[in-house]
């Protein structure tokens, strides 16, 4: 009877979120109105350099996003002129729960209702609540030459984006976090799992280009610069990127 209890408990709880995840996901893919979008930085090292870092961002260091957004949502025909507002939200010194590495659906379903529970108490931005949370968990190349992959969950509009502490790589680490905040309005990856490669014909910026290599741009959401058929490389700011017919329509900027 217990563990029935407790299943029936669980089965409520997820279908609760469900629901509410249904019907943010709905309202932010109208596009009727600007969808907020707060960043919370968070030093993911404890490294001085990694705070110093952090402590001199500002609503400017993340404003190529929004400028980012507005023309791309215009060139795919969407009317709203401001589609997507980012701002700065306070540090946040807790970790997120890490991400199973190879759990279950169950442990998933787990880690991301976790998920959800250390965001809502780790949000303490003081305006009025996000459409999407973007937790931005920085560290010193020096000492991390490489980082976690980042994650965005559309259940929720949450995005983990592991990125570096260093100025000269501020757009970069942006190239990232307008990713994972893609993941959460419902747009998926346009690369290879294994090879990291863009999959054609989606994850390139200019398909019907001739030559096909080298492309000039990314297409966002496959995150690399197809130079051959086995080579990319990563843009180093959104200038060098754009969001594809695919991706505009996955998140309803197509209808």
């Amino acid at each position: 009877m217990a563990k029935a209890i407790r299943v029936a408990l669980l089965l409520f709880v997820l279908a609760t979120v469900a629901v509410g995840a249904w019907r943010q996901r709905n309202l932010i893919q109208t596009w009727e109105r600007t969808v907020d979008v707060v960043v919370y930085p968070i030093n993911g090292d404890g490294r001085d350099a990694t705070a110093a870092y952090v402590a001199a961002l500002s609503k400017q260091s993340f404003a190529s996003i929004g400028e980012f957004m507005r023309t791309e949502a215009q060139r795919h025909g969407l009317e709203r002129s401001n589609p997507v507002s980012v701002k700065l939200g306070p540090p946040v010194a807790s970790a997120p729960p890490p991400a199973p590495a190879r759990g279950g659906t169950l442990e998933i379903i787990l880690w991301s209702l976790r998920l959800r529970f250390w965001a809502w108490r780790n949000d303490d931005y003081a305006g009025p609540k996000p459409d999407v949370r973007m937790f931005v968990v920085y560290f010193d190349p020096a000492a991390s030459p490489r980082v976690e992959h980042s994650i965005g969950l559309k259940e929720g509009q949450i995005g983990i984006a592991n990125v570096f502490a260093a100025s000269h790589m501020t757009e970069e680490n942006n190239v990232i976090v307008t990713h994972e905040i893609l993941h959460t309005f419902g747009a998926t990856d346009k690369y290879d799992i294994a090879t990291t490669q863009p999959v054609y014909p989606d994850g390139y910026a200019d398909p019907g280009r001739a030559p096909l290599y080298p492309q000039q741009f990314a297409e966002i959401m496959a995150g690399r610069i197809p130079l051959s058929e086995t080579q990319a490389e990563t843009p180093s700011t959104l200038d060098l990127t754009i969001v594809g017919d695919r991706t505009a329509a996955e998140i309803h900027w197509q209808r």
